[in-house]
């Protein structure tokens, strides 16, 4: 169990833990010096069960509310400390909303001072103490006079501590490892150590983790718990990680950094929040209002985006997006706390709901819907409504780092389809879908009847046309399933319904008959419309729309206007460029032109309709060659 204690400076606490453990809190010169915890304390202690409880002696000091946030994420009892002659002061009440916005939900009260005060004193405390958490969470937490100079008490509080101990279950250790780092320091002999409390999974000497944000790999040489060197550690413990990296220094490690399984990196600054303003703020919470945001044992500046509303009034709760100024590490259900710009005072605090949140349409009905299911409790609770409003999807690997909730294990609902992409996974309501693939169906239809001149759409024109919100891997793994079905056919690369043909007339294929000859003979430079409609005296209107049938046809490509090449000849060039990458590893417009011998103006046009196209995708002088693009995978590998 670990116990973090709470209270107004110089109500007791340092001299409250020494008498529960008889160590010494204030270890620090300064500390000790100025009769003040300054940093954050910790001690571990057997009291009487044979397993030692951790106790982390937060400061009381205003000026140093940074520090006690640092120690009060991941406590499992508060031991809130006031003290008999002053009675609940302003740190006390400050202290008491932090551990609650935190998601403390346990507490014992130490009336410290005993041998200052009469009896009636203790009384008038005790029930400012009782009203004071009255309309909380700890309502009803027992309350414990003691003195802990004379001893008075400390054997009746220590053994309501050994019955909280014994109600402790620990940390779960089904998500990733992660751990929240709030000291670091070096030591001789064995380098770099880094403390905090592991909030999920389990890690074990010689493991690899990373530190976020940064990104470095490190490894674990080492570890404390208890007070006593171990090979593993999981959830729940206060633990201190001997870590080791490539040119490792303490400068690189610092207080609010994460210490993660390499699966859970994934630093951010958007995270929407549930979020609620304290009763005791004297005004409304104002959209965009600068704030320090705690979160873990990090202290970030930025903004509140309020998602329901201009201002958020004192006691009510709202929907917010905070956009914070550093990157972040956070997954669903983390809490964090908000004070005021000068962090001066607390106004707030909440619940994560989203670490990857939206930077466009966070307002729209279909967002907070998604957000009112992640007021849940898991990733189970809410996939069914997440999946009914993800008009692209859900990731799998982005809920595994937002929820910590490696796949294994997964229950997904029932109508739940997993469908493949180009990057990777994802996961779709069965109806959600279905309604997808009717409206591919119903696009492409609607695309025939307005156009029944053309063969039909390329994959993105026909993405713009009918399903425009769809992001291209998932649009073209719905194609894909329909090319394969039959339901839709491409004749080259136009896309079209089987039943869907453009003909032509008895004149108009005689024409082609008379032409075809011609444009295959100039291969890489073939006639243009005007020079084809002379030689076999045509009239050049009726020549060139005759092309453009041929090319809606898939037949013919218009390179530029009045300029067409042979489906063959551009697959034969396809090809070259193929080549020519594999030879050097781009596609260089210098020696494009040399294997085409056409001259640099028509080889330049050739690879910006390439570009054109989306076969290509020119970079700086030189073009690539885009491997998902119907004509790469048409000319192979």
């Amino acid at each position: 169990m670990i116990v973090g204690t709470a209270g107004h400076i110089d109500h007791g606490k340092t001299a409250l833990l020494k008498a529960l453990t008889g160590l010494e809190g204030d270890r620090r010169p300064a500390e000790r010096e100025r009769g003040i915890t300054i940093d954050l304390g910790y001690l571990h202690a057997d009291l009487g069960d044979g397993q030692p409880t951790a106790f982390i002696d937060v400061p009381g000091h205003e000026r140093f509310i940074h520090n006690m946030l640092a120690g009060a994420c991941g406590i499992d009892l508060l031991l809130l400390v006031v003290a008999a002659d002053d009675g609940v002061m302003p740190q006390t009440r400050e202290h008491l909303a932090i551990a609650e916005l935190l998601g403390v939900r346990r507490a014992v009260v130490a009336l410290t001072k005993l041998d200052r005060v009469d009896a009636k004193r203790v009384g008038q405390v005790r029930a400012e103490v009782t009203e004071l958490l009255a309309p909380g969470p700890l309502a009803g937490a027992e309350i414990f006079p003691v003195d802990s100079l004379g001893g008075q008490g400390i054997d009746t509080l220590r053994q309501a501590l050994l019955a909280e101990a014994a109600r402790s279950t620990g940390g779960g250790t089904d998500g990733y490892f992660r751990l929240p780092i709030d000291r670091a320091f070096s030591v001789s002999g064995a380098g770099v150590v880094a403390t905090g409390t592991a909030f999920a999974g389990r890690v074990k000497v010689g493991d690899e983790l990373v530190l976020s944000p940064s990104g470095r790999t490190l490894r674990v040489r080492g570890l404390h718990a208890r007070n006593q060197q171990v090979q593993e550690v999981q959830a729940g413990q206060r633990v201190a990680l001997n870590i080791t990296g490539d040119r490792l220094n303490l400068e690189q490690i610092h207080r609010g950094d994460w210490l993660l399984a390499p699966a859970l990196l994934a630093p951010t600054t958007r995270v929407d929040i549930d979020l609620r303003l304290l009763p005791s703020e004297p005004h409304d919470l104002a959209h965009w209002t600068p704030v320090h945001i705690h979160l873990g044992a990090q202290d970030v500046t930025g903004r509140v985006a309020l998602l329901e509303g201009t201002s958020l009034a004192p006691g009510r709760s709202s929907f917010a997006q905070l956009l914070l100024n550093a990157p972040a590490h956070a997954v669903h259900g983390d809490r964090l706390v908000l004070r005021d710009q000068s962090a001066q005072r607390t106004l707030g605090g909440g619940r994560v709901l989203d670490p990857f949140a939206p930077a466009r349409n966070r307002r729209t009905p279909e967002r907070l819907a998604q957000l009112q299911a992640l007021r849940g409790d898991g990733l189970e609770a809410a996939l069914p409504a997440l999946l009914s409003t993800a008009s692209n999807g859900l990731d799998p690997q982005l809920l595994e780092r937002q929820f910590n909730h490696p796949r294994v294990g997964w229950a997904l609902p029932a109508d739940a389809v997993e469908i493949p992409t180009r990057i990777g996974l994802r996961l779709f309501a069965k109806q959600r879908w279905q309604a997808l693939e009717q409206q591919l169906l119903d696009g492409l239809a609607r695309f025939h009847a307005e156009l029944p001149d053309e063969l039909g759409p390329d994959r993105d024109r026909l993405r713009r046309y009918a399903l425009p919100e769809l992001e291209r891997p998932v649009f073209i793994a719905l194609l894909e399933q329909y090319l394969a079905s039959g339901a839709v056919q491409a004749s080259g690369a136009w896309l079209h319904l089987p039943d869907h043909r453009v003909q032509l007339n008895e004149a108009d294929e005689a024409l082609r008959l008379r032409i075809w000859p011609l444009l295959e003979a100039g291969r890489y430079d073939p006639p243009w419309v005007r020079d084809l409609a002379k030689e076999l005296a045509v009239e050049e209107g009726a020549m060139r729309l005759l092309e453009r049938k041929l090319a809606r046809l898939g037949l013919l490509h218009q390179v530029v206007k009045d300029l067409f090449y042979p489906d063959t000849t551009i697959r034969q060039l396809a090809t070259l460029a193929r080549q020519l990458q594999d030879e050097s590893g781009s596609i260089k417009a210098a020696v494009w032109r040399d294997h085409l011998a056409i001259g640099r103006k028509r080889s330049i046009q050739l690879l910006e309709y390439f570009d054109r196209i989306g076969f290509t995708r020119r970079i700086g002088d030189q073009r690539k060659i885009r491997e998902d693009s119907a004509l790469a995978q048409a000319s192979g590998p």
